[in-house]
């Protein structure tokens, strides 16, 4: 009696620790230090890259004198169109940067804009209006436009996301696509990102601390983040293929052994 106590013991025991274990796989920031100040990366605002579309509006106490940098003139000379809606001037005041990193505006012309973010970029765009002595109180509003990141593999919902804030971490992607699902590798998390020209992809270990002070960890426009399976979910799909290959493996036989039966007859 006493040894099947003791069997039933370990037993149970066993298994709350393999229990333990698995609970600590899906865990983030396990490091983590409770009431202890992490220092806030100041670098991690998005940036504007060449090809981006920005909604660039300029305002002033004077709403005339602010018509001619939202004009869309060119546009219209161009189409033919006739803008009299608030909605459709607002839809065309959307630029695009070019290849150069440089935004085409009325008035002013070129402005270079590369590695800027929304705030630097409306101080020079104001400067630049007061400079040439259009308007001496200008306001710029610079926001994103078509800007997303992408979120695959082991999430709840993957798929594009848009941008709508100037810093977007790691984990403010996983919120967007409903967080990772069990079978999701937590230290082995891949972020691929294009930098003039080059493709880098680096590995973000949620479950450790450190990945506050990676260079990805704060993502950039048309980041691609990709959670893996792990090797539970692996072995799962290839048992669910092997077996719809050996049913049908066994379905094609017992058609082609029905048919010689029926022709031997």
């Amino acid at each position: 009696m006493k040894q099947l106590c003791l069997l039933i013991g370990t037993a149970v025991l066993g298994i709350l620790l393999v229990s333990c274990s698995a609970q600590k796989r899906v865990w983030y920031l396990q490091d983590a230090q409770p009431f202890t100040p992490e220092q806030i990366a100041e670098n991690g605002q998005i940036r504007i890259k060449p090809l981006d579309r920005l909604t660039i509006v300029v305002n002033s106490k004077d709403p005339e004198l602010a018509v001619p940098f939202n004009s869309a003139t060119s546009y219209n000379s161009l189409t033919g169109a006739n803008v009299s809606s608030a909605a459709s001037s607002q839809a065309l005041q959307m630029r695009t940067v070019d290849e150069e990193g440089m935004l085409d505006m009325p008035v002013i012309g070129k402005i270079e804009c590369k590695g800027k973010t929304r705030s630097e970029l409306a101080q020079a765009i104001a400067e630049k209006i007061i400079e040439g002595g259009y308007i001496n109180d200008p306001t710029v509003n610079v926001q994103f436009a078509d800007m997303k990141i992408s979120v695959i593999g082991e999430v709840a919902r993957p798929g594009f996301y848009d941008i709508t804030r100037d810093k977007v971490s790691i984990f403010d992607a996983l919120a967007m696509a409903g967080d990772m699902t069990v079978y999701g590798v937590r230290s082995e998390v891949a972020v691929t990102r294009e930098t003039d020209g080059v493709r880098t992809i680096e590995y973000l270990d949620l479950t450790s601390t450190d990945i506050f002070n990676s260079p990805v960890f704060y993502l950039q426009q048309n980041d691609v983040v990709y959670v893996k399976p792990n090797k539970y979910k692996a072995q799962a799909g290839e048992i669910s293929q092997n077996r719809s290959f050996y049913l049908s493996l066994v379905g094609t036989a017992i058609s082609v052994a029905t048919l010689i039966v029926t022709l031997t007859k």
